[in-house]
């Protein structure tokens, strides 16, 4: 029975040597443990992070989204009246364009018909282009002259 005592003897060593081992291995266990739901909580709440950015452009594009479609509708509504005042402003020009051609042909006529009226009416028509032009050249030789005197 002497060889039993000696064969528990290492046993309980060894056991001696396995409690450190274990307790050991339980106190890493229990850190990763806590690690591991320290960083769930983390990626938790990066998530909430990242979903509160999403919502918030989601809103923001929402909002620019709108306000370009009103812009447009806007810009739109501008472009169309100023084609309006183009296609007015055309036809007026066309107009008086026709009115001039027309007045025009009717002093021609009238020069034609009258052979003998011709001189006066070429005349006339100088003299009613000069009344509509500004005194520009006398006003020029007035200043011309003061510019001189000084």
């Amino acid at each position: 029975m002497a060889t039993n005592p000696d064969s528990t003897a290492p046993l309980s060593t060894k056991k001696e040597n396995i409690t450190p081992i274990a307790s050991n291995i339980a106190s890493k266990i229990a850190e990763l443990n806590e690690t591991r739901s320290e960083l769930l909580g983390r990626i938790q709440s990066l998530k909430q992070d990242l979903q509160g950015w999403r919502s918030k452009l989601d809103t923001q594009v929402k909002v620019y989204r709108e306000e370009l479609s009103e812009l447009k509708k806007t810009l739109n509504v501008e472009v169309e009246q100023l084609r309006t005042e183009f296609q007015d402003l055309r036809t007026t020009l066309q107009q008086q364009q026709e009115d001039v051609t027309a007045s025009l042909r009717n002093l021609g006529l009238q020069d034609v018909s009258d052979a003998k009226q011709a001189p006066s009416q070429e005349i006339k028509i100088d003299e009613i282009v000069k009344e509509e032009q500004p005194g520009l050249p006398e006003e020029d030789n007035n200043d011309n002259g003061k510019a001189a005197e000084n």
